[in-house]
């Protein structure tokens, strides 16, 4: 049985982007709003306007996109779904990977290359200042410094308010800190994808946000003969429910950013806030997983 009970994404608490953003902590991911190889317009352009206002009606204030999801189409939607953006809602965005196709995604670090990014993603979303640009991923072909650095240009020239990364390690983030701030990390994790335990345990010891991206990812852990299926019933809750709950239990500093591009799913993530995990069913989920 999946919990669809109307919940608000407040019902996740709260965390602090930099110090000065405070937003729910259940997120929305736009790379769903796309068409097939997140490329292209989606199938259903008015359901995904749909999903887009729904989401902020539900309480999220945090939207996470990026100018390679479509390339540029994510962008474009949620700047005519939403904007003039509410007072709260914070657009979150990145750049750093070059679309060729469909699922093709090319890192691309070249700074010229990323100033250029950075200042159509600012017309796409009608913003003066975007604020926050995650860098999407570090180019191993140019010097990190000179990549995070004109990130820090475009910060002190008023286009970005804070700086995150995307797919990195504890010493690349270190390593970018040492250049300027990073109030957060984005990197794939799951209950079922762990690899990046190292990279949530600094950012909650430093007080940074970190993103989860492909949180719903349980895979076998989630079928109806998975171990989490039991405790889902008697959470009157859908395994992908206890997934997201489980993240949000395991550290303050996670912000979970599930996305769709159908609302009744959408409203089966938010619903997943108003699930308490007791120390022991996290622990037996957590247990189950490995």
């Amino acid at each position: 049985m999946t919990n669809t009970t109307t919940t608000d994404a407040a019902a996740a608490g709260t965390i602090d982007i930099g110090g000065d953003l405070t937003v729910n902590r259940l997120g929305f991911g736009s790379m769903r709003l796309t068409g097939t190889g997140i490329w292209g317009p989606p199938a259903d352009h008015d359901g995904c306007i749909r999903v887009l206002r729904r989401a902020v009606e539900l309480g999220i204030t945090f939207i996470d996109t990026a100018d390679s999801y479509g390339p540029y189409v994510a962008e474009e939607l949620i700047h005519e779904a939403l904007h003039p953006y509410p007072d709260g809602l914070v657009i979150a965005t990145k750049a750093g990977l070059l679309r060729t196709g469909p699922d093709v995604w090319v890192p691309l670090g070249n700074p010229s290359y990323l100033r250029q990014e950075v200042e159509m993603s600012l017309r796409r979303l009608g913003v003066d200042r975007i604020d926050l640009l995650q860098l999407h991923r570090v180019d191993p072909n140019f010097p990190i410094a000179d990549q995070v650095g004109v990130l820090a240009d475009l910060k002190s020239e008023g286009k970005i308010r804070h700086i995150g990364l995307s797919e990195v390690d504890v010493d690349k983030l270190k390593a970018a800190q040492q250049i300027t701030p990073i109030v957060s990390v984005q990197n794939l994790y799951n209950l079922s994808n762990r690899s990046a335990e190292a990279v949530v345990d600094e950012a909650e010891a430093q007080g940074i946000a970190f993103i989860p991206w492909f949180p719903l990812a349980a895979g076998p852990l989630a079928a109806s003969d998975g171990p989490l299926h039991q405790l889902a019933v008697d959470h009157d809750a859908s395994p992908s429910q206890l997934a997201l709950a489980w993240l949000l239990k395991r550290s303050p500093a996670i912000l979970p950013i599930p996305g769709t591009s159908q609302v009744s799913h959408l409203e089966q993530n938010v619903a997943a806030t108003g699930i308490a995990l007791t120390e022991e069913e996290f622990d037996s989920i957590s247990a189950a997983a490995k």
